[in-house]
């Protein structure tokens, strides 16, 4: 938390730099499993899904965004910038360190998933060109291992790099990857929608009738929707985003307007990957819209939209992973502040680069973090069986529940008042809501697995 006029100087934001970061932290790898999800509910469950948790994402930026200034949202004199410090501030320490908790888990499940998708994208690039050389028939298959510790080892340098995560570029070069390759997939799905002549698909969703048992199909319904809740992430990151933006007029007025124009914006843009992916393909829809090689031609074109895909999530690692370095480094440097493995750097040369200094902290416990995201990806390479139990985890306790809880205290609402039961109730809903996606998506990772 910080005292107000500390940083007033350096911000400078207005609405619409804070909805060129919401957007960038919103559109992501998440976009490319929408098709598959929307496939799995239908032309009605499908668009409804996707709606009520863009709405509820919505008003879960709205409650966050009156949490900056403490304890009044507009002339508090105290700012929490960041989530944790504001559930600090309101509900306590214990609270504060569940939410750390939780946040973390689910950052580190992103880097995870993160792994299997660029390794997924190397691997497509390669397909790709083999059929385009030998057919589509042909039988091109590469493994995913090679490629997955290759992105590890790109990780553990850049993990080294001090700060990386705040380079200026970082977040125009993943705004601009991430626009390019989901724009290129609904425009393949648009021209695959004109090649066929009719728009695929069915009001309930994947047929029970065929392949799969009714069971199965609720299954994979209850994992589609994991999948769309994957895809609106940013909470997390509302009141970091809110803290770049100056005084005047009200922060929490200016942030509401971002979120409702940004979410707007994404929410579309959602849509027409989802509905044209599934247009194009049915029930067929492949898990990933650009790996799943419904698209052979143009290849040069796919090849592209993966080499974005590798470029984003590249660097998107990065700023997922950060948080989790920052905080462990700076546990270890409380508990032993004189330790010289902790707190001393080795000069080192490197060729070609030059002299630094490498903090062995830093270069054993990043390593090991980087070691151990890449083997669970080796372990579990699925892709939207991950993705779901991601959105599962972060949207109860992150987007529902910690910031009803703080609208509570703040505006000191009354037990069993009908405005308390009404959250009570809207918390309840979304935490069914997360245990049974988080069931669907953890049998799908069991059942694949195992085949």
């Amino acid at each position: 938390m910080e005292s107000d006029g500390s940083k007033d100087n350096f911000r400078t934001g207005t609405i619409w730099t804070a909805v060129a970061h919401i957007i960038t932290s919103l559109i992501g790898a998440g976009v490319l499993s929408l098709a598959w999800s929307v496939a799995q509910l239908g032309w009605i469950a499908g668009p409804v899904a996707m709606v009520v948790f863009a709405l509820v994402t919505l008003y879960s930026t709205f409650l966050l965004s009156d949490c900056y200034r403490f304890p009044d949202p507009v002339s508090g004199p105290h700012r929490n910038t960041t989530y944790r410090g504001a559930v600090r501030a309101n509900l306590g320490a214990r609270r504060a360190w569940l939410c750390g908790l939780v946040q973390y888990a689910y950052f580190y499940g992103i880097c995870v998933a993160y792994t299997i998708t660029t390794s997924t994208s190397i691997r497509a690039i390669r397909r790709s060109n083999c059929y385009h050389k030998t057919g589509h028939a042909s039988a091109c298959h590469f493994p995913d291992l090679i490629y997955m510790i290759l992105f590890g080892v790109i990780q553990v340098m850049l993990c080294q790099i001090p700060n990386f995560h705040k380079l200026w570029g970082l977040s125009i070069l993943a705004a601009t990857m991430s626009f390019t390759y989901a724009t290129i997939g609904f425009g393949l799905g648009m021209a695959k929608v004109i090649e066929n002549g009719k728009v695929k698909g069915n009001m309930g969703g994947i047929s029970a009738s065929t392949s799969l048992t009714q069971t199965q199909k609720v299954w994979r319904m209850l994992q589609g929707l994991g999948d769309i809740a994957f895809a609106f992430p940013y909470t997390s990151l509302v009141l970091e985003i809110q803290d770049t933006l100056k005084s005047t007029p009200p922060e929490n007025i200016t942030m509401k307007k971002a979120n409702l124009f940004s979410l707007s914006i994404t929410t579309a843009f959602y849509m027409l990957c989802a509905f044209l992916g599934y247009a194009a393909f049915g029930e067929n829809a492949p898990g990933n819209l650009l790996t799943g090689f419904g698209f052979y031609e143009p290849y040069w074109l796919i090849d592209f939209a993966n080499a974005c895909i590798v470029v984003h999530l590249v660097a998107a690692y990065q700023v997922f992973c950060q948080p989790i370095f920052a905080c462990v480094e700076e546990w270890f440097s409380h508990i032993w502040p004189d330790n010289k493995f902790i707190s001393k750097g080795i000069p080192i040369r490197i060729p070609l680069w030059g002299s630094c200094r490498v903090n062995l902290l830093r270069l054993c416990w990043r390593t090991a973090f980087v070691v151990s995201t890449t083997i669970i990806a080796i372990l579990f390479p699925l892709f939207n069986d991950v993705l779901g139990i991601l959105g599962a985890l972060n949207f109860w306790p992150l987007v529902v529940y910690f910031p009803v809880e703080m609208y509570i205290a703040q505006k000191k609402v009354p037990r069993w008042k009908l405005k308390w039961s009404i959250f009570q109730i809207f918390s309840f809903i979304s935490l069914l809501v997360t245990v049974i996606t988080a069931a669907g998506s953890i049998e799908g990772l069991v059942k694949d697995k195992k085949t």
